[in-house]
This record gives structure tokens, C-alpha cells and sequence, in this order.
């Protein structure tokens, strides 16, 4: 049985998955900021931080990505979707949205190659790994849930 989604679920995923971009932003910011200061608008500050105007656009990249999810997992709107044609729909939408921030708001030159391979290597990585936790969460669930039926089918009627 699956609770029925609020907007303080989402607003929870949302402001979650904003504040683990901030610190991996921020850990590159102190690794590279000053050097990327000249060609991108989310360096601006060098190393330093973020810039209120890019943690704004962070903010909002990460509601967008927590309301695609909703939108893609959600059985009432996705009705005969697979989970693999779900994740694929998701992962188009948020390369996608991801790239109309990167030209709209200059976080990196779009003409260059480099800056692409590492945002789909680094995309790539933190994909992986969620799809990993993802799984190996669910993987314990089921075990727990499992263990909790047969404990419960063991038990004398009363």
C-alpha cells in the first residue's frame, strides 16, 4: 500500500536534494572556484561559495527534478508505465531542464566539450549511486517486511 503523496513530501525531497547540490557545489567551489571564475556564472564568487542568484536557480532546478519525480512515479498520472520507462522519462527531463539552466544562466559555456563530459560523468556517478541506495533500501524493506509476515504467521490465533 502506497501513502498518498503531500506537498510536504515533496517540499522534504525537494529541499533535500537542493541542499546536497549546495554542498557539492560548494566542495567544488573550494576545489575550483577561483580557476572557473572567468567562464562560469556559478563560480562567480570563485572560491568563496555560491552567489545568491545561482543558489536561487539551484533551488529552483531542484523543485523542478522533485516535481518531475512526483509526476513520473506517480500512479495515477503514469498509469502503465514501467519503473525502467519511468526512470528513463525522469532522466531525459532532468538532462533537459538541467540544460536549458546551463544556457539560460551561463553556468558553464555551452561551445566547450569539457564542461559537458563532466557534468554527464558527474550526473552519471550520482545517478548510479542513488539508483544503488535506492535499491539496496528496497532490497532491506522487502527483507524486513518479509520477516515481519512470517513472524506474524507464526503467531497462535488468539
Amino acid at each position: 500500500m502506497q501513502n498518498k503523496k503531500t506537498i510536504f513530501d515533496f517540499l522534504a525531497q525537494g529541499f533535500c536534494l537542493f541542499g546536497v547540490t549546495v554542498v557539492i557545489l560548494n566542495l567544488i567551489c573550494v576545489m575550483i572556484g577561483d580557476s572557473a571564475k572567468e567562464i562560469s556564472s556559478m563560480f562567480s564568487l570563485g572560491g568563496k561559495g555560491l552567489s545568491a542568484d545561482t543558489m536561487l536557480q539551484f533551488l529552483i532546478v531542484s523543485l523542478l527534478i522533485t516535481g518531475a519525480r512526483f509526476l513520473y512515479f506517480n500512479d495515477v498520472i503514469v498509469k502503465r508505465a514501467s519503473i525502467a520507462v519511468r526512470t528513463a522519462m525522469l532522466l531525459i527531463t532532468v538532462i533537459a531542464v538541467i540544460a536549458v539552466f546551463i544556457y539560460s544562466f551561463g553556468w558553464f559555456p555551452v561551445n566547450m566539450w569539457q564542461p559537458w563530459a563532466l557534468f554527464l560523468a558527474g550526473f552519471g556517478i550520482l545517478f548510479l549511486s542513488g539508483t544503488a541506495i535506492t535499491y539496496l533500501k528496497e532490497k532491506t524493506d522487502n527483507r524486513n517486511m518479509e520477516e515481519a509476515l512470517r513472524k506474524l504467521k507464526e503467531r497462535p490465533n488468539l
